[in-house]
């Protein structure tokens, strides 16, 4: 089950669980759509891959033990490890390959 991160590992913008401008990669990195369109250019700086629209958890159970209240959202603030300097030139070097290539 999903983690679903409470904000952007970049800009710290805060996703709550609803949000549907927060993006992941297959390894649950968790940006805003600002900072994958604007700065990351679809490069996860984390593994190099690329990202989806993370879904969006049920706020109501409209099958029983199956909603955000039942299944918690996490509240662990995450944030990048690597540099601004560092992800650009990572993303410079990776953003020209297809996410399907990387």
């Amino acid at each position: 089950m999903l983690k679903l991160k409470p904000n952007c590992e970049c800009c710290d913008r805060d996703l709550p669980p609803g949000a549907a401008e927060a993006r992941i990669c297959s390894y649950e990195c968790t940006f805003c759509t600002d900072c994958v369109e604007r700065v990351l250019s679809n490069v996860c700086p984390n593994c190099g891959g690329g990202f989806v629209p993370r879904p969006i958890r049920p706020a109501r159970a409209w099958r029983p033990g199956v909603s955000r209240s039942h299944h918690k959202p996490s509240s662990e603030r995450a944030k990048l490890k690597w540099t601004r300097a560092e992800v650009a030139a990572f993303v410079d070097q990776v953003k020209g390959v297809p996410p399907e290539e990387r």
